[in-house]
């Protein structure tokens, strides 16, 4: 089985444990108990519910696109307005 079905069949019993908590809540009354009951299993249905979503990730992660870096050496006009890290401007002293 897939992860989508294992998820698929967990959402499933989920969803019947959930009818179930309604049945037995209207049977014994919405005490105490029965309130961490059903909030437990509303809890658990959306954390499911959120790796549904999340299970086409889960697959395989992408790799990024590689970006070729060229040997050949830049245009030296892109630095004529830099400062020399450290250095300060070329034309410039060091206070």
């Amino acid at each position: 089985m897939s992860v989508q079905d294992d998820l698929t069949t967990v959402q499933r019993a989920l969803d019947d444990l959930y009818r179930s908590v309604g049945r037995l809540e209207q049977q014994i009354g919405g005490g105490l108990e029965m309130r961490r009951v059903r909030t437990d299993a509303d809890h658990l249905r959306e954390s499911v519910a959120l790796l549904l979503e999340a299970a086409p990730g889960l697959k395989a992660p992408r790799r990024p696109d590689l970006v070729s870096i060229p040997d050949t050496p830049y245009d030296s006009t892109l630095w004529t307005d830099s400062d020399d890290e450290g250095l300060g401007a070329r034309d410039r002293h060091a206070p």
